[in-house]
């Protein structure tokens, strides 16, 4: 049995990864990942070149025999979601992720283990080292800021890739071939606001829900798994119609394609109706639990006293607040009638944030039609009208329209059939891939993403299956061989 990550096979694509993890890479931060690529394909002998944002190429020639077939590329972004428990003590700005197996899986110690999209950059970087590997020319791109909202694609320049077969190996379900993806854009809704005076007779308290799993907003976003800001925001609503209380401060989210896990208000309470309090906080415990029972086991609401505040939010201001949060859409809005089983539309309450004067909400909508994209974004927008809220809009990327008729597709079928007697499912995801950017950068590009099973991405219950990264290694190489 394997003692750590680097005893795994294949032990090239493994001894990689683990090296990955110990390099801290989150989204804006990829300057040490990179130069650690650039190191390793100097010492290959392989060329490279950057580009003004960061994004990297290495170039590899063909095997012998292989010259004349067309230019492969092997994609994937640098950057990772830095997320973990809020009882585990890491800075992802100097600490190694502490990797472990479990189960047949490989997982992190209370963060986020950064196999998306890490796996890609192991795998390219075995195909880098490997001279026995058969394979046409080859490009490797690696690419900043993707997870923050796909920037690094966005700023391709259009000499920057030569090749038109685009391998992206950025998904997530061993066996599903991807030809397709949602476009996307941020929604935030921001508001000033005025201090008031407290009173001597109340207590404070931090109320909080915490204890949810999380998950990807695009890919988890039909799990059925609770948002803890709107979970917050039910009680808060809630607790109005039993007394009068103040809100101090309230926070909850870090990543605009993470639901959020927890979410805390600090509030000011009448001191005779403490009791009363904690009775809302027990019953709503209960009632989510129930609510939830399926998807969420460890979902808790909480209220501890804390240090006295010295100011609130305004009352009216309290209720336009508590109004639009409990008011705003989370979740699918939209099945898509084309392809079975996929999300069309889905907007996810992502980030609230108190600041000095004012209060900032972020959401992210997603839709595999563009339209649509508007059309739920719009409704938000309204909603922060209402509110008297400000709205900025931006984060724009566009969707991955699925071509059926693709060759690499045709190419890629075939050969995962002829590998694993199987055939693959074919599919697009809702969630945003660099494809649609790529795509749209070069013409004439040929995509299809693909990758292991990772579950629980963009939390700290991700995990890698050990047997799917062996496949889709094996899968990789018999597509750079038998690709035409």
């Amino acid at each position: 049995m394997a003692e750590t990550i680097k005893d795994l096979n294949p032990k090239a694509v493994w001894k990689h990864f683990h090296d990955i993890t110990q390099i801290p890479r989150c989204s804006g931060n990829e300057n040490a990942i990179a130069q650690h690529i650039i190191d390793f394909a100097t010492s290959l002998g392989l060329k490279h070149k950057t580009d003004d944002v960061g994004n990297l190429i290495i170039s590899k020639p063909a095997t012998t025999g292989m010259e004349d077939r067309p230019t492969a590329v092997i994609q994937g972004h640098m950057d990772m979601v830095c997320e973990k428990n809020k009882d585990t003590k890491h800075d992802f700005d100097k600490d190694p992720i502490k990797t472990k197996i479990e189960d047949g899986w490989v997982t992190a110690e209370g963060t986020t283990l950064g196999s998306d999209n890490g796996i890609a950059l192991a795998m390219a970087m075995a195909v880098m080292e490997d001279h026995n590997i058969k394979h046409p020319p080859m490009e490797f791109l690696f690419t900043v800021d993707e997870e923050t909202g796909l920037t690094g694609a966005q700023e391709l320049k259009s000499d920057f890739v030569q090749g038109r077969i685009l391998l992206n190996i950025d998904s997530e379900e061993e066996g599903a071939l991807y030809i397709g993806c949602a476009g996307g854009q941020h929604t935030i809704l921001k508001k000033e606001f005025d201090w008031t005076h407290v009173h001597d007779d109340f207590t404070s308290f931090v109320l909080k829900v915490d204890g949810l799993r999380g998950g990807h907003s695009g890919l988890n976003i039909n799990d059925g798994l609770g948002n803890a800001v709107k979970l917050l925001a039910r009680v808060l609503y809630n607790l109005k119609d039993q007394f009068h209380y103040h809100i101090a401060e309230i926070n909850a989210g870090s990543k605009h394609n993470a639901i959020p896990r927890e979410a805390e208000a600090v509030i000011d309470v009448p001191s005779d109706k403490t009791a009363e309090l904690q009775n809302t906080v027990k019953e709503f415990s209960r009632i989510f639990a129930d609510e939830l029972q399926f998807t969420e086991k460890n979902v808790k609401v909480s209220a501890e006293q804390t240090t006295k505040v010295q100011r609130v939010f305004s009352t009216p201001f309290r209720d336009q607040l508590i109004g639009v949060l409990y008011a705003m859409p989370h979740g699918v809005m939209a099945m898509s009638q084309a392809i079975e089983d996929l999300v069309e539309t889905s907007t996810n309450m992502a980030i609230i944030e108190t600041k000095e004067n004012r209060v900032e909400m972020l959401t992210s909508q997603r839709s595999s039609v563009e339209t649509a994209v508007k059309d739920i974004a719009n409704k938000i927008k309204a909603l922060g009208e209402l509110g008297d809220f400000e709205v900025e809009e931006g984060g724009g990327y566009p969707a991955w329209q699925p071509d059926p008729n693709s060759k690499l597709l045709a190419s890629c079928k075939q050969i995962y059939q002829n590998k694993f007697n199987e055939e693959p499912e074919v599919k697009a995801i809702h969630a945003g891939l660099e494809c649609g950017i790529i795509g749209e950068h070069y013409d004439g590009m040929d995509m299809i993403s693909f990758g292991p099973d990772i579950l629980g991405a963009h939390s700290p219950d991700e995990r890698i299956r050990i047997s799917s990264v062996e496949n889709v290694w094996a899968y990789l190489l018999e597509i750079l061989e038998n690709i035409k």
